[in-house]
């Protein structure tokens, strides 16, 4: 019997992601899997990011019953018992013979015949009884470490948002970004909304802004509107980030790939000029795809060196960080982030503002944001880049959510929960959205 297509790509998926430190949102909408029927595609879907979301789980299941410790494995027979030991763990509709035998060809095909009888006899030594945690634990626990446990995250991050936000909204973060998040999309065109309502899509208005949607049903990603550029998916605290830079005539997007924000800035500026500027060739020619507004020139460049000689009345430094507040959609992230990384990244973002800041015209402002929840990265950046720079002050961040608010823009009745000091905060479980820092400057 032929392996499933699902399963062949969710193991090739899997194995870049270990092997290459890959990013699986991005490969599972690679051009070599956009084939796949949509049913196929959903359960590759659920399968990589099941099987990334709770791989400590799967891992000490895996243990129980191996005679080898994981360590010791190769990499496509750990990634095939964790295929198979999440079918059978969280998903009811999947015999359980089933996963056995596609995990067991998933070693043939990878030319891992030898392996193909212990995975075998690994995966047949698990309960009939599915094992899966329970959500109610993540909020039983009263310890990071029974949290990081029952939730499937590493202890260091736990105990870090513990000591930042308490253990009551740690158990929330850990909560939400264990579950699939909800897929927004951003919408300016009321003609749009209903083409997509007439393909069978269900969408619902955005808890944070009146120019998002919430898709309740249907999959909007393999739309016409969505393929030509008219709409797209894009969560509502990036979305809510794009507004807070506001509008302006020549506009500066540094690190803007894969290009989210910088649609929003075209769309939301049209008699503006937006210089997007991206560091990787590969990701330039991606954000030049699906970025076609005709204001919008992208230019290949290091943010830490500029090469224009001209200053902006708006710029955003939407900087490379650690991702922590995106965890829901890339769960590959926190297992390869380390204690260390949060150092060498706060350096670039620190260079990377202090840049950006050169190039901000008397009067302009300039919005600095992540999607990290993480202090090193967001407050203590600004703090350093704002040392010694006198001809800039930092705004509150409430002011601008008011007037987005006031104008209809903004949703959000509760303005003071995304706001820490001067600073926008969007926390993962406590608001409907990824987590988000920003904050603005204006040059004096």
């Amino acid at each position: 019997m032929p392996v499933s297509p699902s399963r062949v790509a969710a193991f090739s998926i899997l194995l870049r992601v270990e092997k290459e430190r890959a990013y699986a949102s991005e490969l599972l909408h690679s051009p070599r899997w956009e084939e796949l029927s949509s049913a196929d595609h959903g359960l590759a879907t659920e399968l990589v990011m099941g099987v990334l979301r709770w791989r400590s789980v799967l891992d000490r299941q895996i243990a129980e019953f191996s005679a080898q410790e994981l360590t010791r494995l190769d990499v496509e027979v750990l990634v095939a018992l964790r295929v198979a030991a999440y079918q059978m763990s969280f998903l009811d509709r999947i015999p359980r013979r089933v996963a056995v035998h596609e995990s067991v060809e998933l070693m043939k095909r990878a030319k891992k015949r030898s392996a193909a009888a212990f995975v075998n006899a690994v995966l047949r030594k698990f309960p009939q009884q599915r094992r899966q945690p329970k959500p109610a634990s993540i909020q039983l626990a009263r310890t990071p470490g029974e949290l990081s446990f029952a939730s499937a995250h590493p202890l260091w991050l736990v105990e870090r948002w513990e000591r930042a936000f308490g253990l009551a909204v740690t158990q929330q973060i850990c909560e939400y970004d264990q579950r699939p998040p909800e897929t927004a999309v951003y919408l300016d065109d009321a003609n749009v909304e209903h083409e997509l309502e007439s393909t069978g899509a269900c969408l619902a208005r955005g808890p944070l802004l009146d120019s998002a949607r919430r898709v309740l049903r249907g999959d909007v990603s393999r739309s016409r509107a969505c393929l030509e550029g008219r709409t797209w998916i894009q969560d509502e605290g990036s979305q809510l980030v794009a507004h807070l830079v506001g509008r302006g005539e020549r506009i500066l997007d540094s690190c803007a790939a894969p290009g989210g924000k910088t649609r929003m800035l075209a769309r939301r500026n049209p008699r503006g000029e937006v210089i997007a500027v991206e560091l990787h060739a590969y990701r330039a020619r991606l954000l030049r795809k699906l970025v076609n507004n005709p204001n919008v020139q992208v230019m290949i460049a290091d943010a830490r060196e500029l090469p224009v000689g001209v200053d902006f009345d708006r710029v955003l430094i939407d900087v490379p960080c650690s991702g922590t507040g995106t965890l829901a959609r890339n769960p590959e992230i926190k297992w390869r982030l380390q204690p260390d990384d949060l150092a060498d990244l706060r350096a670039k973002q620190i260079a990377i503002l202090r840049s950006g800041m050169q190039r901000v015209a008397r009067g302009g402002k300039l919005v600095y944001s992540t999607c990290s929840l993480e202090e090193e990265e967001n407050v203590e950046v600004v703090e350093a880049a704002l040392a010694g720079a006198g001809d800039f002050r930092l705004l509150n961040c409430s002011i601008e959510l008011e007037r987005l608010r006031s104008s209809g823009e903004f949703r959000w009745k509760d303005v003071a929960s995304l706001v820490r000091g001067p600073y926008l905060r969007t926390i993962p479980g406590v608001h409907p959205c990824d987590g988000f820092f920003a904050a603005t400057l204006e040059k004096t």
